[in-house]
């Protein structure tokens, strides 16, 4: 009887097995700029996945490097300060479309600065978080990280809390509310 391969939900190539889909797509939007035709759809899309991939760290990796970490609370707020600075990018994105003049400008800074992000957490946050937990806890953080991002939101909410155990309650919430929007505004992410 053939054996069903488990799928590895290791957090530290959970992440960055998300990390190469948004370099993925930030080599597509730089290679068709000036195509506007697909653009929007595609910056759309990334924005969901940006949010859904920070929105899932906040809720299951920040308590466990505060934990871990000697100096964990520092390095979340590292985190959370590129993450304001990306939903800041991201929500002047969502308004926009590729004929306005700030489109591109936002886009480049957006891609830009979640590269230095992923760049630096990979020298760094994973690493050490590989270091920090055993097999079994990472095993269980990356199936959490996967389960949740089914639930998160897909647009930025520069208000909502991005500590537990608050955004642990909202984060469903306004995701729902999310997956509704998209859906009423034939937004595939």
């Amino acid at each position: 009887m053939p054996q069903i391969e488990q799928q590895d939900t290791d957090l530290i190539r959970v992440v960055e097995a998300d990390h190469r889909a948004f370099e993925a797509a930030f080599r597509e939007l730089e290679a068709s700029a000036g195509e506007p035709v697909g653009r929007k759809a595609l910056v759309d899309h990334v924005i969901a996945e940006l949010v859904r991939h920070t929105v899932v760290q906040e809720q299951f990796v920040h308590p466990v490097v505060r934990r871990v970490f000697e100096d964990g609370e520092a390095v979340v707020e590292r985190e959370l300060e590129a993450y304001a600075e990306a939903e800041a990018l991201m929500k002047a994105l969502e308004s926009k479309g590729p004929a306005d003049l700030e489109f591109e400008p936002l886009l480049a800074r957006l891609i830009a600065g979640v590269r230095a992000h992923v760049a630096d957490e990979e020298a760094r946050l994973l690493p050490r978080l590989a270091a920090a937990c055993d097999a079994e806890e990472l095993q269980d953080l990356g199936f959490k990280v996967q389960a949740a991002k089914a639930f998160a939101p897909t647009r930025p909410h520069p208000h909502a809390p991005d500590t537990t155990p608050a955004n642990l309650v909202v984060g469903p919430g306004v995701g729902f509310i999310d997956h509704i929007r998209d859906a009423l505004a034939n937004r595939d992410v």
